[in-house]
């Protein structure tokens, strides 16, 4: 699989053509990695806000490009598109500003064969355009709109496979030779200063939630290197952390109820009292102490935090850090949960895309960083990530701050 290292923010129209290719390849062998266990089936997939029925999230993926580039929308709106769809029910079908997600699994859609073949039909178009487009970050943006937006369904439909309890193919993780991260222990301590968060500080592509620039002061502040570890949490399992109110937000206390939960998701234990393994992709293996913890809830992270006597790090304390280039902060591995909830810089304004942010703003959480799944052209230490508190599929974990 082509990996193209560069930021996906300043591509020209080589580097696009290439990285839209990679970043179709990888669309298809995950689509087809579900497929392969009966997945793309409506009934065989559950129901449920966190999962897209994989035929859907195909045909979406094509439909946003074709949207956005070869049907030269201005806005993600209806009525906004210049020229018609490939499909005569597209925008029936995949469009899902209208198409709410719980109708998804009633759409009677194209067979698979026929959805492949629009995908092929719409990068051949994007491809054939791109050729003759000047290198220009307004003629560009729209493909690197598209890009970003490909590879972010891409590590959905690998955390789809981890949910589905389903193989991902070798080519599904961009970064699979780098899951085991050698975390680095101890903390490191900032002296602060100002930092300017978001704003279209160098040339090409920004999302709407980064365009206007927050100057913000950061007062001293120390973190820690790495991620925390499996072994660390399992000292707060140990310690009756599930079993502790005072450790859990009035929301997390409500999460935990529900969910019934007594440690991580992926987490599952040999007997009473036995040892603990973790579950990836439908395989279990023998919990590893040293990789860090992953698929944890913002309250759970909260909870560990309030156990150890530490804090989540704010969201621009995280991007002062990870901009300091200092050579024992590592990130990259997991997303990282916040203690910032996801809200609009001063002056924000929505860019083509009207929906990408604005739903989110207040109900959602801030994490920062980037995963294993993750493309290394889509990291960013600006990058602005945001999931709801309770979402615990995805690849995600956290590090601490002192108090």
């Amino acid at each position: 699989m082509i990996e193209d290292h560069a930021s996906f923010r300043q591509m020209g129209p080589h580097a696009l053509d290439r990285a839209l290719q990679d970043a179709r390849q990888r669309t298809l062998s995950l689509f087809d990695a579900l497929a392969a266990g009966g997945h793309d089936q409506a009934a065989r997939v559950p129901r449920t806000a966190t999962l897209n029925l994989p035929l859907w999230e195909l045909g979406h993926i094509a439909w946003f490009a074709e949207w956005f580039v070869l049907r030269e929308a201005a806005g993600s709106g209806r009525g906004e598109a210049v020229k018609p769809s490939l499909l005569a029910q597209g925008d029936n079908w995949f469009d899902s500003n209208t198409v709410v997600h719980g109708t998804r699994w009633t759409l009677e859609l194209p067979a698979q064969e026929a959805l492949k073949r629009y995908c092929r039909d719409v990068l051949d178009g994007i491809r054939e355009r791109l050729a003759r487009t000047h290198e220009d970050d307004a003629a560009l943006y729209p493909y690197r709109l598209v890009l970003a937006h490909e590879d972010m369904h891409g590590e959905a439909l690998l955390y789809t496979l981890q949910t589905l309890g389903a193989a991902p193919p070798a080519s599904g993780t961009p970064n699979a030779g780098q899951t085991r991260e050698v975390l680095t222990p101890g903390e490191i301590a900032f002296a602060g200063g100002d930092v300017l968060l978001g704003g279209a500080q160098s040339r090409g592509f920004v999302f709407d939630n980064e365009r206007q620039a927050a100057p913000c002061r950061v007062a001293p502040f120390s973190i820690d290197a790495g991620l925390v570890s499996n072994a660390a949490y399992l000292g707060f399992i140990e310690d009756g952390g599930y079993q502790r109110d005072q450790y859990w937000s009035e929301a997390g206390r409500a999460w935990l109820m529900e969910r019934q939960r007594s440690a991580p998701r992926y987490w599952q234990q040999d007997g009473a009292g036995g040892g603990w393994n973790s579950v990836r992709f439908g395989s279990q293996a023998a919990l590893d102490p040293a990789e860090p913890v992953r698929h944890v809830s913002l309250y759970e992270a909260e909870a560990y935090a309030s156990w150890a006597g530490r804090r989540l790090p704010r969201e621009e304390e995280w991007e002062f850090a990870a901009s300091a280039s200092h050579p024992g902060f590592a990130w990259g591995q997991l997303w990282e949960w916040t203690a910032s909830r996801f809200l609009p810089y001063v002056g924000f304004a929505p860019d083509r895309y009207r929906e990408y942010s604005m739903p989110s703003f207040g109900n959602c959480q801030s994490l920062r960083g980037a995963s294993f799944a993750t493309p290394m052209r889509l990291r960013s230490p600006r990058f602005r990530n945001f999931y709801a508190p309770e979402r615990d599929d995805i690849f995600a974990g956290f590090r601490t701050c002192a108090l």
